[in-house]
């Protein structure tokens, strides 16, 4: 509703027309062209909004496979250079042994301090199995042998024919340095063996030479640093790809095999050292998280750029009906909706006479009263007033959807009503104030709020009801297949037999526990049941570690797929609770699992503690000291985002839930659980953040 501008106009305005005829009908054809031309503008917008989505989604394919490509050139390079410095300390490391070696030498045939010399050298060097004098012939003049083994080497097999000291020293000999010979494979007893690699040394005097004979693998183990077994396979190997040795990790299943390999060679021999890492896969989420903010950003200019011819479009086309309206509706003072036109300073120019008989003053009192000075106004609301005056008088829009406000009447009674503004334009769409339209909604208000109050008891109650049902009806179905259940693991242990082993042993741990679970959920749905029909429940002393420890095993499974960690927390000498054991545990399994829940977010990883702590408490209804009635208190903390005020306030009122898939009844039932046992249960926020939920139990006499 509006009122004519022409009329209602501040004192010296131009006059205004004071009736426009309405606007002609659209002709059949005009409506049709309009109608193909928005499904036109809805089909463009379509097409860019799925060429959008195209573009989008191969930048993102685009961008992971770059990542993708680079993380494995990053892995393979680190890995060549890992490589490479293998190498390098391999190759340090031998010349380092065959300057050890020559420094060994005795002068002239004298080779009595000889022996301890090598022993000493044998116990430095774990990588050599045995050191030995041989004259120029390469006949043995003297053997020391490791003491890290036992005799591997067989001393009637070290001749002067053997192939490989003979290959070694005759290269030797013929470059005049230390030289080494092709690696050959010695067996051991029990049907194993080993790689084994001769140096020879020439000596300076007497023609003859110092053998020294590497264990290959040993050889890998001391020299090579010990980070480049960790996590991968090091391995010698021939020119060929033949494996001699390797040692480090095994490959695990699933994961990428990145092979780095460099020649070492040596006088006499050549070796390939192979090392081959194990990786899962390639770390892309910084390479992802850098694709999806451009893509996002790329999306949302576009979005954005829409947006914003809509925003245009849909202004304009609300100016122009609203122009309309209120020319057309500016005269109409029958209704029974309260109507008032002010200038622009805010002096009132026009109320119709609902308006006046809504707040009991006549047009004449009010159209006299001076700019921002209403008699309706509370004097409490004051400023309210006055600072929406203002932001209209800055240029600021009022809602279109309206607000809610409070009126005073001649007589200072004060009613709601609903208020709706709109500035009032002319016919050049000048606007020469604000109209404004009242409702007074006491009446409705008042009716819809019992409405509602009993709407929300009936729909409780049946809700309520149907559960009960629900519950009778699934403890009556679920008694005989967990019944059935038990009986056949029953009879499964019985056809095991008590004295399983192996592997029988382990079904039948696994029977038991399955036996064991279906007992605990028919004690669950019997309690259920029971709870549900009011039947007066059987009472234990129970100790409080037995209520924990029967609830630590369930919530471990999810605490591990959360990466929560658990703290128990128990006072010592604590005395035994008396509750009914099967409802207290589920209190505690549902409270433990709704602190995970508020745990399980975003930027809560790293951080996520459940405690659960059992304590004695001050007796409920005391004054602070032990009136022969012991109390527990059981408590489940969380280091979650905490509960807001909106939903502390309706945190135990039933069908109230905050997660999608939930009923609302958790909190609900184990309040009233608790309650049954004469306990409360109570929350509080933890510090540093997260919440702390606490229960009260009657201890044992």
């Amino acid at each position: 509703m509006a009122v004519d501008a022409a009329d209602l106009a501040a004192p010296g305005a131009p006059p205004e027309p004071a009736y426009a005829p309405p606007p002609l009908p659209v002709p059949p054809y005009r409506r049709l062209v309009v109608g193909f031309a928005r499904l036109r503008s809805l089909w463009q917008r379509w097409f860019l909004w799925l060429l959008l989505a195209i573009l989008v989604l191969a930048l993102l394919v685009t961008v992971v496979w770059l990542a993708g490509k680079h993380e494995v050139e990053q892995v393979q390079a680190a890995l060549d250079r890992d490589t490479a410095d293998a190498v390098t300390d391999l190759r340090s490391g031998l010349q380092r042994n065959a300057q050890s070696l020559r420094a060994t030498q005795a002068p002239g045939p004298d080779r009595s301090h000889w022996p301890e010399a090598a022993a000493a050298l044998l116990r430095e060097h774990r990588e050599w199995l045995r050191l030995e004098w041989r004259d120029a012939r390469l006949r043995t003049l003297d053997a020391v042998d490791t003491p890290y083994r036992l005799h591997v080497l067989d001393p009637a097999s070290r001749t002067a024919e053997q192939s490989d000291v003979s290959l070694a020293c005759a290269a030797a000999r013929k470059l005049g340095t230390p030289a080494y010979s092709p690696s050959h494979y010695v067996p051991l007893g029990g049907g194993g063996g080993m790689e084994v690699m001769e140096l020879c040394v020439p000596m300076d005097t007497g023609g003859g030479f110092l053998v020294a004979s590497y264990s290959l693998r040993d050889t890998l183990a001391e020299l090579v640093g010990p980070t480049l077994t960790r996590g991968q396979e090091v391995a010698f190997t021939e020119t060929d790809g033949t494996r001699l040795v390797a040692i480090g990790t095994a490959r695990r299943v699933g994961t990428r095999v990145f092979t780095s390999q460099q020649l070492i060679d040596l006088p006499g021999a050549a070796l390939m050292l192979r090392v081959d890492g194990w990786r899962s896969a390639p770390d892309l989420f910084p390479n992802v998280l850098t694709a999806l903010v451009t893509a996002i950003s790329i999306a949302l200019v576009s979005v954005l750029v829409l947006l914003a011819r809509d925003t245009r479009r849909r202004l304009r086309a609300e100016r122009d009906l609203a122009d309309s309206l209120a020319f057309r509706k500016a005269m109409e003072d029958s209704v029974i909706t309260g109507l008032r036109a002010r200038d622009l300073q805010g002096r009132i120019t026009y109320v119709n006479p609902a308006f006046c008989e809504m707040v009991g003053f006549s047009a004449e009192e009010l159209m006299a009263r001076e700019a921002n000075d209403a008699p309706y106004w509370p004097t409490e609301l004051a400023h309210e007033y006055q600072q929406r005056q203002a932001r209209r008088l800055a240029g600021g829009m009022p809602p279109r959807e309206g607000f809610e406000s409070v009126f005073m009447r001649k007589d200072g009674t004060r009613f709601p009503v609903l208020i709706f503004e709109a500035p009032l334009l002319n016919a050049q769409r000048v606007q020469t104030g604000w109209m404004s339209a009242f409702i007074d909604v006491s009446e409705q208000r008042r009716i819809e709020e019992l409405s509602r109050a009993s709407q929300e008891r009936l729909q409780a109650s049946a809700r309520l009801a149907t559960v009960g049902e629900m519950a009778s009806l699934l403890s009556h179905e679920l008694t005989q297949p967990l019944a059935a259940i038990a009986s056949y693991a029953t009879g499964s242990l019985n056809m095991l037999g008590p004295d399983a082993r192996g592997e029988q042993g382990e079904v039948a741990m696994a029977v038991r526990r399955i036996a064991e679970q279906a007992d605990r959920a028919g004690q669950v749905i019997r309690s259920v049941h029971d709870f549900v029909r009011r039947r007066d429940r059987t009472r234990e002393a129970v100790a409080p570690q037995a209520l924990i420890d029967a609830v630590l095993p369930l919530v471990r499974l999810q605490a591990r797929k959360l990466g929560v960690i658990i703290e128990v927390v128990l006072e010592d000498r604590l005395p035994a609770a008396m509750c009914d054991r099967t409802l207290v545990e589920q209190v505690l399994l549902n409270l433990a699992r709704n602190a995970m829940q508020a745990m399980d977010t975003a930027d809560n990883i790293g951080n996520r503690v459940l405690r659960l702590r059992v304590a004695r408490a001050v007796a409920v209804g005391g004054s602070g000291v032990d009136d022969a009635r012991r109390w527990l208190e059981f408590s489940v903390a969380d280091l979650g985002s905490g509960i807001g005020e909106e939903v502390a306030a309706r945190l135990f009122t039933p069908f109230f839930t905050t997660r999608a898939d939930g009923m609302g009844l958790g909190l609900s039932l184990c309040r009233t659980v608790v309650e049954q046992h004469g306990g409360a249960l109570m929350f509080e926020p933890n510090r540093p953040r997260g919440t702390v939920f606490r229960f009260t139990l009657p201890a044992a006499a």
